[in-house]
């Protein structure tokens, strides 16, 4: 047993030093970055306490961003969610030429983050854009879109949407393709309709794929990044600065790498409360 477990340890060691040294050690660092500020006074790092955290919930810049990463979470998760489920459920209909619509809806996945908002970033231009020209088919005037604060963090939740539904489905589809199929069969035996099916007998077996899908999903847009640097740059007037664009600028256009560390803490304290909720949300309660 002894040797096993030796040997066991062995093949878990290389992986376990590559989480220390790429995740545990970067944010133990930034946990002790985030308590010292540089004095150009006496030109060196100081400790400084609570100082950044201090400064971070007094610039309204940084709520700003907290506000807008929360909004943009509390909107886009269930949408993606619930999309991709639905896109799975069509992806499990049984028809002429399925495989070929299996691998359309995995075109935008396919596609990296940054070709997919500069294709976006054409599609949405104000003066020559194709969303435009179609609207103006329907007498509809030329729109701003990513140019309005009143619009532009709406349109990144559609683009983050239409970029994570195919990816997310293929975590459903190999839900659904586990579900026991004499389930159905019995469920149909006692008079049950797709709708009956999917509610009793569906949605209990895809349980633990939910949790999965949910709190993935919460991470990625919790972090979301690209949108903001390649289309909007954080604008029109804030309304697409997400927490982590604010800690990308924060640390290397205006060099304050220890308020970005504060900001990185209190990022994954969010991410952790939001996360820890989840998980105790959608337990098993058996």
């Amino acid at each position: 047993m002894k040797k096993k477990n030796m040997v066991v340890a062995a093949f878990l060691l290389p992986a376990m030093l590559l989480l220390i040294i790429f995740k545990i050690y970067p944010i133990l660092l930034g946990v002790y970055e985030s308590f010292f500020t540089y004095s150009f006074v006496e030109k060196e790092t100081i400790f400084s306490g609570l100082s950044n955290y201090i400064n971070l919930f007094t610039d309204n810049t940084v709520r700003n961003a907290i506000k807008v990463t929360l909004v943009f979470n509390i909107v886009v998760n269930p949408v993606q969610i619930l999309l991709s489920f639905g896109l799975a459920l069509l992806l499990m209909v049984k028809l002429r030429g399925q495989r070929v619509f299996r691998t359309v809806h995995m075109i935008p996945v396919a596609v990296s983050f940054t070709i997919a908002c500069t294709l976006w970033g054409v599609l949405l231009s104000p003066e020559q854009g194709l969303m435009n020209s179609i609207l103006n088919m329907f007498g509809i005037a030329n729109q701003s879109f990513l140019n309005d604060k009143n619009q532009a963090l709406g349109w990144v939740i559609v683009l983050a949407s239409w970029k994570g539904l195919g990816y997310w489905a293929l975590f459903f589809i190999t839900g659904l393709e586990e579900v026991p199929g004499q389930l159905y069969e019995a469920a149909s035996l006692d008079g049950a309709n797709y709708w009956q099916s999917l509610r009793w007998v569906t949605m209990p077996q895809m349980k633990q794929t939910f949790k999965f899908v949910i709190v993935s999903d919460t991470i990625a847009n919790f972090i979301l990044f690209v949108p903001a640097y390649v289309l909007t740059g954080g604008g029109p007037k804030g309304a697409t600065d997400f927490l982590m664009y604010r800690i990308y600028r924060t640390a290397y256009q205006y060099s304050d790498i220890n308020l970005a560390s504060a900001m990185i803490v209190v990022l994954l304290v969010m991410l952790g409360i939001i996360v820890g909720a989840e998980n105790f949300l959608l337990r098993d309660k058996e």
